[in-house]
């Protein structure tokens, strides 16, 4: 029976390896629990993972979703690192005890502007100092 059941696979999972890995983690799914799609007939889940493959009543792609987040070693994540945040807490705090006002207090007190000059008026601007420095 499982000749049978890998040859219909490879039909439609060409790549034997992409195969293997997929009806791994189907078996691994069936025994942790998930609900199987057709009758056992007193077969072991690797073999019933086979068959739910090859008469296609499983999802391939959410089963290939769940095979690269299981082989994943390291997830990504947006937010910032528990030591990034305690640093920047404890150099707010360093400053406070020194005296020195926080970089976010030091920016703001400097208030600094940006104003769009065009190439004309900055080089008026240049022609101008130099004739003043001539002088």
């Amino acid at each position: 029976m499982a000749r049978v059941t890998v040859e219909d696979c490879v039909e439609k999972i060409p790549n034997r390896f992409d195969l293997v890995m997929i009806a791994a983690q189907r078996a691994r799914d069936i025994t942790a629990g998930a609900e199987l799609t057709m009758d056992r007939d007193n077969d072991k889940n690797p073999v019933v993972s086979l068959r739910e493959i090859a008469d296609q009543t499983v999802d391939y792609a959410a089963l290939e979703e769940t095979l690269v987040k299981s082989l994943q070693r390291f997830v990504e994540s947006d937010e910032p690192d528990v030591d990034e945040m305690d640093m920047a807490s404890m150099q707010e705090d360093l400053c406070e005890e020194i005296g020195e006002p926080s970089s976010e207090k030091e920016i703001n007190a400097d208030v600094l502007t940006v104003h769009d000059i065009s190439a004309e008026e900055l080089a008026a601007e240049d022609a101008f100092e130099a004739a003043q420095n001539d002088d």
